[in-house]
């Protein structure tokens, strides 16, 4: 009996969104505008390729504030900071440039308008992720955090005040639905959001995921691990049906021994990974024999962001096409 014929399929959308996109570029034109160096407070975006390669062109990545020198140009990265830390480069005299995801801020936006009206804010998300610190300060004496759908059980609220949610905007859609349907079983009362705060492009590479991921044999995600929203891809792969899920920085990370036995291989990426680098697994496996990918389409993305304003005078092509 012949062998089943291989195919290989991309997902689509995958890759950059539009908060990425904008994000890469602000350090990119502030290295322009300003000169090196340029700091930025923890990663601009979590892949470590797209960081290494601001680092060659001169961006200075540091942990907090207190390693940039005094009146030095600092970037704020695309996950959002506390009030707080945006205190402390007032005190310290540093130039700024937030470059913040816009979805990050409406959510931001939610938890000081939900504090202000006296809510208790249950923050759903992953404990120490920079977004989840950045929301937490916004309200911090009001807000608690609920890292799975297992949690609302052991939470203590005060019956005598409102409840409302919000979430990390990376998170897996139907984890947080399943932990948003608990949390309304005990409290039925429950405020939701204005409207959701997981973004788009996650909402739509989980969907472009399912979509593929039933009929691979292994889902090949792209992505670094310190990114939310690819480890969520990879979960999602799985319960969607793939045979095999496996994330890998780049093509050099892929072993020969996930290919065994294997005759259809999805691909995508997580909303911090440029296109180059799907390429180069695109391209690693077309060496190995495997035939030129077929794209799946889910749904055209258009969204883009202005960029800060002490760098909206000057144009760039889009970070994605890098």
């Amino acid at each position: 009996m012949p062998d089943a014929p291989r195919k290989l399929v991309l997902a689509a959308p995958r890759g950059y969104c539009a908060g990425v996109d904008r994000a890469v570029i602000t350090v990119e034109k502030a290295l322009e505008s300003y000169g090196a160096p340029v700091y930025v407070r923890k990663q601009i975006v979590h892949n470590r390729h797209v960081v290494a390669t601001l680092e060659e062109r001169g961006a200075v990545f540091v942990d907090e504030l207190d390693e940039v020198p005094e009146g030095a140009l600092v970037v704020f990265s695309a996950h959002g900071v506390s009030p707080q830390v945006k205190d402390e480069a007032r005190r310290r005299g540093l130039r700024t440039i937030d470059a913040t995801c816009p979805l990050v801020t409406k959510v931001h936006n939610e938890a000081r308008r939900f504090a202000k009206d006296g809510a208790q804010i249950l923050l759903i998300g992953h404990a120490g992720h920079e977004e989840v610190e950045g929301t937490t300060g916004e309200a911090p004496a009001d807000i608690t955090l609920v890292s799975r759908p297992a949690d609302v059980d052991g939470l203590e609220l005060d019956p005598d005040r409102p409840v409302a949610w919000l979430s990390q905007t990376t998170l897996s859609i139907d984890e947080t639905a399943e932990t948003v349907q608990r949390l309304r079983a005990s409290h039925p009362e429950l405020v939701d959001p204005p409207s959701d705060d997981i973004c788009y492009a996650t909402t739509n590479r989980q969907q472009a995921v399912k979509q593929i991921a039933a009929h691979c044999d292994l889902v090949i995600v792209v992505g670094s691990k310190n990114s939310s929203n690819t480890l969520r891809l990879v979960d999602v792969a799985l319960e969607a049906g793939a045979g095999a899920a496996r994330r890998v920085d780049d093509a050099d990370e892929i072993q020969d021994a996930w290919l065994d036995g294997v005759t259809e291989i999805g691909v995508t990426s997580g909303a911090s990974v440029p296109e180059r680098l799907v390429r180069g697994v695109v391209d690693l496996l077309r060496a190995k024999g495997w035939p030129a990918p077929v794209e799946e389409d889910l749904i055209e993305e258009s969204l883009s962001f202005a960029l800060p304003p002490q760098l909206r005078s000057r144009r760039t092509r889009s970070a994605r096409e890098r």
